[in-house]
This record gives C-alpha cells, sequence and structure tokens, in this order.
C-alpha cells in the first residue's frame, strides 16, 4: 500500500473511533462539549495516535490493545493546541483554517475545553485500566506512567518556550524546551505502541531512538514553516515566532542550517528502523513525511 493511502486509512480510522468519545447529551454543559468537539474533530494530520499503531503493528495485528491510548493521546494534543492558541500564550486567531477556539466560542470556555480534553483522556486510560486483563495490567501502568510525565514535560516545554520569548538562550536551552514541548509527547506514542506489543529492551531502544529524532525533526520543521510556509496551506499565520521573538533553529542556526539539521536527523531516524524490514516502512516514510511536509 502507497504511504499516502495508508496514511489516510489511519486518518479515518482515527476519526470514526474519536466519534465515540463525543459527548452528545443535552444538558446544561452542551456548549463545552461543543468546544471540545469542535477542536477535536478540526482535522490535523493524526500524527500522534497514528505513531501509537503503527508502531504496535510492527509486532501485532491486533488493534485494539491500542486504541484507547490512541484516543487518549489525541485529546492531549489537541488540549495542548487549544491552550498553545490562547490570547495568553501565542495568541493565535486561526488553527486548521477555521478560527482558533477562544474565538469561535470565548476565551473561558476555551480554556475549560482544553481542561475537559485534558481529563478526558485520563478518564479513557482509567476505564481502559479498569477492564484490562492482570497479565496486561503491568506494561499499561508502564504506559499510563509514561503517559502522565509526557504531559508533565509538554507543559513544561511549553511554559519555558513562553517565558523565553525575546531572550537569547544556549542551544542546550533551545533543544531542551523543543525536547520537552514537542518531543515528549511523540517520544511516548512511539514508546507506548511497542509496550503494549511487549517488545524487548533492545527494540524498545531503537524506537525510542527514532521517536527522539522524529520529535526533534518535527519541531525544525515546524520552525521552518513559521519562517516560510504557506498560510492558506498552513491554515494559520507565518511569522509569529519572529514577531514573538521565540528562539527556534531557525533565529538560532538560520534557515540554511535549520534544513541542513533536519536532513541530518531525519537519516538518523530512518536508520533506527534498518533492521525491521517491510514492518517498518511506514514509520521510516512517516520520518520522510515530517521532513517534507507544507503543513
Amino acid at each position: 500500500m502507497e504511504f499516502k493511502e495508508q496514511l489516510k486509512q489511519y486518518q479515518l480510522l482515527i476519526n470514526n473511533e474519536l466519534e465515540k468519545y463525543l459527548r452528545k447529551q443535552d444538558c446544561p454543559e452542551k456548549v463545552l462539549n461543543k468546544s471540545m468537539e469542535y477542536s477535536l474533530m478540526a482535522g490535523g494530520k493524526r500524527l500522534r495516535p497514528i505513531l501509537i499503531i503503527a508502531t504496535y503493528e510492527i509486532f501485532k495485528n491486533d488493534k485494539k490493545q491500542c486504541m484507547p491510548y490512541a484516543m487518549a493521546i489525541e485529546m492531549i494534543h489537541n488540549f495542548s493546541l487549544i491552550h498553545d492558541d490562547l490570547p495568553g500564550i501565542d495568541n493565535d486567531d486561526f488553527r486548521h483554517g477555521k478560527p482558533t477556539n477562544h474565538k469561535q466560542f470565548n476565551e473561558a470556555t476555551a480554556i475549560l475545553a482544553g481542561d475537559g480534553l485534558l481529563n478526558q483522556a485520563y478518564m479513557v486510560i482509567s476505564k481502559d485500566l479498569i477492564n484490562t486483563k492482570a497479565q496486561d495490567l503491568k506494561d499499561k501502568l508502564k504506559v499510563f506512567d509514561e503517559f502522565s510525565s509526557a504531559v508533565d514535560r509538554m507543559i513544561a516545554g511549553e511554559y519555558i518556550d513562553t517565558e523565553y520569548e525575546g531572550k537569547q538562550i544556549t542551544n542546550e536551552y533551545l533543544e531542551y524546551i523543543h525536547k520537552n514541548k514537542t518531543g515528549a509527547l511523540l517520544r511516548l506514542c512511539v514508546r507506548t505502541g511497542a509496550i503494549l506489543a511487549k517488545v524487548n529492551e533492545t527494540d524498545l531502544e531503537k524506537l525510542t531512538n527514532y521517536a527522539e529524532k522524529i520529535g526533534l525533526a518535527f519541531q525544525i520543521k515546524d520552525d521552518i514553516l513559521s519562517e516560510e510556509g504557506n498560510e492558506e496551506i498552513l491554515g494559520k499565520p507565518v511569522g509569529n515566532d519572529k514577531k514573538l521573538e521565540k528562539c527556534t533553529y531557525v533565529s538560532k542556526y538560520g534557515l540554511q542550517g535549520a534544513k541542513e539539521k533536519l536532513d541530518e536527523i531525519t537519516k538518523e531516524a530512518v536508520e533506527e528502523l534498518e533492521g525491521y524490514g517491510d514492518k517498518a516502512k511506514f514509520l521510516k516514510e512517516l520520518a520522510l513525511y515530517i521532513q517534507n511536509r507544507n503543513k
């Protein structure tokens, strides 16, 4: 199957599964529920849940074990996007070509919608844990522990990114920001798929290395797109990082330097998967997709 076709199939699978978690009740907080749905179903690449499923499928065929965790991570991701767009952080008006949550509803509703998605993610995992058989519980508890830690690191990275706007920072600090802000969740996704598939320590280490490299690649590409992307394709303004004086890979290394670093890290990511043959073909091509994406 061609990469683009498989990517679309994964996205369709995830969208259909997410529909099961939408809150359609006619209740006093129905506007809040609509706000949560607005962001969760707005589109996007669904990269994080895809990473969980595709990693799991290198070793196992049944997706059922990993689906709740794939859904939970997408809820966390959308929580982070809602809050990232708020006036107090990046103050963005558009996301996926649509008004951001606080523009479509209002700031208070957007904050609470983000909070709601964060909490719902934990509800999805806790329900799965309650229904887990004894022989699988240890692995799922390990995933839950890493899940909680990754969300904590993402929030820390977002804070530091905001705190250091307009300030010069070291290369080490720049990598620390993005290792946490962007990389922590991507690392979690690959490790979640691997742990749920009960891989050995050698495989877990290789896959973790792959995840850390694509996490860095994803952020470098984001920085490049913020500098030279097409607003119509991106669905959000270009140049906001520069306007906010954020320290990015482009501001630190220059546009060409950032592109060279992206190329280098992408090649290293693909090399980590050489031992898995065709089973890892999708993940290899996903690394190249991250490098070459235009949104």
